[in-house]
């Protein structure tokens, strides 16, 4: 019989299964898509899913179970504005999961997850931007020195 088997294992224990879990929703959440081997895209989905299901829900109760859930509060405020904002008339199927072929090494099936009409440039929040003055020198480095 299957009863209490509700959710996949993943090989872990329960608190390595929950950090896991925090940690991927924090980063789906701040880059709306990332990569994953196949079982934890699955594991992950129903959890975002329900993650934007809270925000949508404009209480102080959903917004501290927001950042208790995902212990962090620029990806809970993120999940309140903009993305419970974009799928207001979505009533489910937030995430999608899309299968990226094998990992090499080890073999393992890859998987994108990512957002229903995401942000593209969600992408490259942390990327910087090429400085352009950097190139360029400066007048006063190369004065000669004087005696």
């Amino acid at each position: 019989m299957r009863h209490g088997m509700a959710n996949k294992k993943l090989n872990r224990t329960s608190e390595h299964r929950k950090a896991l879990l925090k940690n991927m929703l924090n980063s789906l959440v701040k880059y709306e898509q990332i990569k994953t081997t196949l079982p934890k895209a699955k594991f992950l989905k129903p959890q975002a899913d329900k993650l934007i299901t809270l925000g949508k829900k404009n209480t102080l109760q959903t917004t501290k179970s927001l950042v208790s859930q995902l212990q962090d509060i620029k990806s809970a405020n993120k999940v309140k504005k903009t993305l419970s904002k974009r799928y207001e008339k979505r009533s489910g199927g937030y995430t999608r999961i899309i299968k990226a072929g094998f990992r090499y090494g080890d073999n393992a099936p890859m998987a994108i997850i990512e957002f229903v009409d995401r942000d593209v440039e969600a992408k490259r929040v942390d990327k910087k931007k090429k400085d352009t003055n950097k190139d360029k020198p400066k007048a006063e480095e190369k004065k000669p020195a004087t005696a």
